[in-house]
């Protein structure tokens, strides 16, 4: 594969949930002119030769239904480690993961899926629920006051753009901080008016309540999203490691597809560009 090359990756176990993921990777591949990689990560040596067998068959399967190029990845070992090496090897544009259950705070240790998430440098798309649109109208994009979020918007402006979609922008005013309330009406329109400003369709709400989660997912349902954009830690705190993210509650919650950006590693916040 030639570094030039753009390159989305699909882990997939054969199960519902991770065929549905790869069909939600067909449309951004054609966009991006993208070749698919099929991964699957055994755990037996004795395993090999049937998941060779099925992921060729899939791959095959995945060509000829939609035209596109696909190439198969087939790793033993722990899935988290070995797509996490392919991510480094390949640097794709994007991840496509299917989740098959809810992620709870106690089995966080085990969710390779959720680790991925939080940790990887590529953004990872996981899609939870059954019925998808074959294409993308609305993207939802929560903001907040702190600089990493801003990260998000170029990357909402790009997608809407491969989509022809509007971008849904939403202020959550968590209760008892009134106080940033000015400002974050204020970097709200300022957010609105920049992704107009670049041909793009946008409106902006804000909304205030304390399970911040719930309120991203049920709007996001309210105005029938097509995508939620949200940004992940690279580290999360003990009390976090109890309670869950607020990215990870999203991603738990959400039936409507969630991508998630890791911030930029970066020593002083302030130096960052932004365009506002």
């Amino acid at each position: 594969m030639s570094a030039k090359e753009n390159s989305i990756l699909v882990p997939t176990d054969f199960q519902e949930q991770s065929l549905i993921a790869l069909s939600q990777s067909y449309n951004l591949a054609r966009f991006t002119h993208s070749k698919i990689f099929l991964m699957h990560v055994y755990d037996k040596p004795e395993n090999k030769k049937e998941a060779e067998e099925k992921l060729n068959k899939l791959a095959r399967e995945t060509q000829e239904k939609t035209k596109i190029e696909v190439e198969t990845i087939l790793a033993q070992g722990n899935p988290f480690v070995e797509i996490n090496k392919a991510i480094e090897r390949m640097e794709p544009i994007l991840v496509f993961i299917g989740l098959n259950s809810k992620m709870t705070s106690k089995g966080i240790i085990g969710q390779n899926a959720f680790r991925m998430v939080r940790e990887v440098e590529a953004p990872v798309i996981t899609i939870r629920g059954k019925a998808h649109r074959d294409g993308c109208k609305t993207i939802l994009l929560p903001l907040d006051l702190t600089k990493e979020t801003r990260e998000k918007v170029g990357k909402a402006i790009e997608f809407a753009k491969y989509f022809g979609a509007k971008v849904q922008v939403l202020s959550i005013l968590d209760k008892g901080q009134e106080v940033y309330e000015n400002k974050l009406l204020s970097y709200s329109n300022q957010v609105k008016r920049y992704i107009q400003e670049k041909g793009v369709p946008c409106g902006n709400k804000t909304i205030r309540g304390k399970n911040i989660a719930e309120m991203v997912v049920n709007y996001a349902k309210e105005i029938d999203a097509d995508l939620i954009m949200i940004m992940t830690k690279a580290e999360i705190n003990f009390k976090e490691f109890f309670i869950g993210t607020t990215a990870q509650q999203v991603i738990n919650l959400s039936t409507v597809p969630v991508l998630s950006i890791r911030p930029m590693a970066r020593k002083d916040t302030t130096s960052f560009t932004s365009p506002f």
